[in-house]
């Protein structure tokens, strides 16, 4: 029988809250948390069976762990992963890695140097209809891929009422959209066609109230050879995502607001489909969770890497750096 890992949290707003939550629906591990809010702190050890909820990090690293998730602000990322790791704790961060590069090098040679097993959480890539859909592709079932589109928004406020006052607010933080929402899809289209090699951007505040930072973005990339066309809001009123792989021998559609991916292998041809059914938030997360619980086992790569993480990092700065100097931008 699997030995039951011990997780630590550490910060339970909205995404550790859900961390916690998913990670004890695996039941494969035990949790406890570490949270410098009082209130928010007392709240999710309530609501939970915890075993242990610590004020903050010192106080929870006197205590063992196996696995941490770090779901701060992501400017503080990689300096609370560099302590966790000098301990010998594997590492799940949330997605972005961080807002700068500051730091990535120690945190790189520490976890080298212990042997931890990091990932960083962009839970997309465990969406299983998704997984299908890069199967197909990455098998070279459509051909060779020659384009990515990529369109998604939704209307935060209804998702994620308290915006105004939580790291979206700053870009020091990890807030607007570029490192919040499209950083997402930028990582998904890296998964499906590969890495980034150069992009230009525009990006701006259209609409959301009392915030200044940018809500909408607009990206043209290159994959190597593939181009790509990434477009982003945070206000419009369907909640709905599209991404769209053009290959050499057929088109690939994921159509997640619809259940479905689809394919179409000609221009005479009909649009073929594979459903699903309606799978509640948690489902994502609950996969992430077993799959980074396998990887520190042993049994597979962690679904983003440390690398992979660090190659979208680079891609939200050069969109960063593009908007700030209007131009096309090269990665690494």
């Amino acid at each position: 029988m699997e030995k039951k890992l011990r997780v630590l949290v550490i910060g339970v707003g909205s995404i550790g809250e859900r961390h916690v939550r998913t990670f004890l629906a695996t039941q494969r591990v035990s949790v406890s948390i570490c949270e410098t809010t009082d209130a928010k702190r007392n709240e999710v050890a309530a609501r939970y069976p915890v075993q242990a909820a610590y004020p903050d990090l010192d106080a929870a690293l006197g205590a063992e762990h196996d696995v941490a998730v770090i779901a701060t602000p992501a400017h503080l990322h990689v300096a609370i992963a560099e302590r966790l790791a000098a301990q010998g704790i594997h590492l799940l961060i949330e997605k972005p890695l961080s807002t700068s590069l500051e730091g990535v090098d120690r945190l790189k040679a520490e976890v080298a140097r212990r042997g931890v097993v990091v990932g960083i959480a962009y839970v997309w890539r465990c969406f299983s209809p998704l997984l299908e859909m890069r199967d197909g592709v990455v098998s070279g079932r459509f051909g060779k891929p020659l384009e990515i589109v990529v369109q998604t928004g939704q209307h935060f406020p209804t998702f994620r009422p308290a915006y105004r006052e939580i790291y979206y607010a700053d870009r020091k933080t990890g807030g607007g959209a570029i490192q919040d929402l499209l950083t997402h899809f930028m990582n998904v289209g890296e998964w499906l066609v590969g890495p980034v090699e150069r992009l230009v951007c525009d990006a701006s505040h259209q609409m959301l109230e009392g915030v200044e930072v940018e809500d909408t973005v607009h990206v043209m990339t290159r994959h190597g050879g593939v181009m790509g066309c990434y477009s982003v809001n945070q206000y419009q009123a369907p909640n709905e995502s599209t991404i769209t792989v053009v290959c050499e021998e057929g088109t690939v559609r994921a159509e997640p607001h619809e259940r479905r991916w689809r394919w179409k292998l000609g221009p005479k041809s009909d649009w073929e489909e594979r459903q699903f059914d309606v799978l509640e938030r948690d489902v994502m997360f609950i996969d992430q969770a077993n799959a980074f619980l396998d990887a520190v086992a042993g049994k597979r790569s962690p679904p983003c890497t440390l690398d992979e993480g660090l190659q979208t990092l680079r891609v939200n700065l050069a969109a960063l750096e593009s908007v700030e100097k209007s131009r096309w931008i090269s990665i690494g």
